[in-house]
């Protein structure tokens, strides 16, 4: 079905922001040898409200410093141990057989004579139990099954193994060898960003005919005011939309040729190492069963916030919508969720802000998917939206993880951010002024020039425990 809304007029996309003053930027329709004086409101009206994006990583993170050009933490791998790519080189009803294990990144395997072992064919689903009465190489061991039909599938096929105990004779000796645990380390570095703001002595001193406002509360006449605090209000939105859209320089790329080296960014840490939904928005309470299963098998975190837009909200909200619908007598009753009825005299309410299946999940409409000046002018049909993003849910809480740099383990947010400082210079958010004009004195230039600088990275902890909503 076609869409109501129509094309033409739409949202103004044209930004206002130039390196240039703009002509627009001044009334010059003052002309004062006319003896019609126009009327006109002094104060500007903010038609786009609120147009800040910030605010996702206030509400998810924290901020501490930092003071090294790498930030490094290590992950806890899992307890137990399983291999997904294992072949036998015996036939079927074999009484024992040698294994060899070819999971991608081993080169040692963690399994040891003694150990009892399940062994399931991937395909079919059949199994035997068996012990390890040798490990003959860094990546086979030899197995006595318990079954008297010996091993229930072909030779060469593709199995699972897991360890679930041991068995000793009477009399023995311990187990022989012991395992050394071990973390995944990972690593991330700041960036350093950067804005200006210049504007000269005579400008400064011109007086404008309409009162300006922005976000953060500045008003006056004078114009220069605006375009200061909305570039400072820019700043602040890159601050935190480069934490969250940041690539690392590939090697051979053209910004590592240039000697950038790039971040990453929580997309990109979620896509590599969390939990991808390609499906763009799940509409049924099966798509999230899916879900749910899937964190069954990462870390379980039992409170998590999902961070949508507007198209992913709303499907929530029909979902569940339509999970306590019911009719009497033929005629479509009012529907009651929480504590009360929804009662005939009362607004109804057709928005969720959570629900649990499995685990608790908040819902919060996140800006930044839906500001038409950044994600939320982006492609958003299915057919043609490959990699746009609907969604990022987010474990609540904090982690322990082991810091590299200070030693020590340490609770961490599974989002923050740490910024470079020290005891003589802090780069979490510098703002410097330079010129003759506004106060400045630092040189002869006739202006005011406003400098921002921050150099800081985000950390995502536990990646395998978020998961990103997206198209392909």
């Amino acid at each position: 079905m076609a869409s109501a809304l129509l094309s033409n007029p739409t949202y103004q996309l044209q930004p206002s922001a130039e390196q240039v003053a703009l002509q627009t930027n001044y009334i010059t329709n003052f002309n004062f040898l006319n003896q019609y004086l126009p009327d006109t409101y002094e104060k500007e009206f903010e038609r786009y409200g609120n147009r800040t994006i910030a605010s996702f990583l206030r509400m998810v993170g924290a901020e501490m410093p930092s003071n090294s050009d790498q930030i490094k933490w290590a992950e806890q791998g899992r307890l137990h141990i399983k291999y997904t790519d294992v072949t036998s080189a015996a036939a079927a009803g074999s009484a024992t057989a040698t294994f060899t294990v070819a999971d991608s990144g081993v080169t040692y395997i963690a399994i040891r004579v003694g150990q009892t072992v399940m062994i399931q064919n991937n395909a079919s689903g059949v199994f035997n139990k068996g012990i390890v009465t040798a490990v003959p190489s860094a990546t086979t061991f030899t197995v006595a099954f318990y079954e008297a039909a010996g091993q229930a599938f072909a030779v060469s096929t593709q199995c699972t193994v897991f360890i679930y105990g041991s068995e000793f004779k009477k009399g023995t000796n311990g187990m022989v060898g012991s395992l050394e645990s071990e973390d995944e380390i990972f690593s991330n570095n700041p960036i350093i960003i950067k804005d200006k703001y210049a504007v000269n002595g005579s400008d400064m001193a011109q007086i404008g005919w309409v009162e300006v406002t922005t976000e953060n509360g500045a008003t006056g006449y004078l114009w220069y005011l605006k375009s200061e605090h909305e570039t400072r209000l820019r700043f602040e939105d890159y601050l935190e939309t480069a934490m969250i859209e940041a690539v690392p320089a590939a090697t051979g790329s053209g910004a590592k040729v240039a000697g950038m080296m790039g971040s990453e960014g929580i997309f990109y840490a979620v896509n590599e190492r969390g939990n991808v939904w390609g499906g763009g928005t799940p509409t049924s309470l099966s798509d999230w069963d899916s879900i749910v299963s899937r964190l069954d098998k990462q870390g379980a975190i039992e409170e998590n916030v999902i961070f949508v837009n507007r198209g992913l909200s709303f499907d929530i909200d029909n979902m569940l919508a339509t999970l306590n619908g019911y009719t009497s007598g033929g005629v479509a009753q009012s529907a009651s969720f929480g504590l009360f009825d929804n009662d005939v005299d009362m607004a109804l309410n057709l928005g969720f802000t959570g629900f649990r299946r499995g685990y608790d999940f908040y819902k919060s409409d996140w800006k930044y998917l839906n500001d038409p000046t950044m994600r939320g002018g982006l492609n958003a049909t299915a057919a043609t939206a490959t990699g746009t993003i609907t969604g990022l849910l987010v474990p609540a809480g904090s982690t322990s993880v082991y810091d590299q740099i200070m030693g020590k383990n340490a609770k961490r947010p599974f989002l923050h951010v740490r910024y470079r400082a020290s005891e003589s210079e802090d780069r979490r958010y510098k703002t410097w002024i330079t010129g003759s004009a506004g106060g400045a004195a630092t040189s002869d230039l006739d202006a005011m020039e406003v400098n921002f600088l921050s150099e800081r990275c985000v950390c995502t902890l536990g990646a395998n425990n978020f998961v990103l909503f997206r198209y392909g």
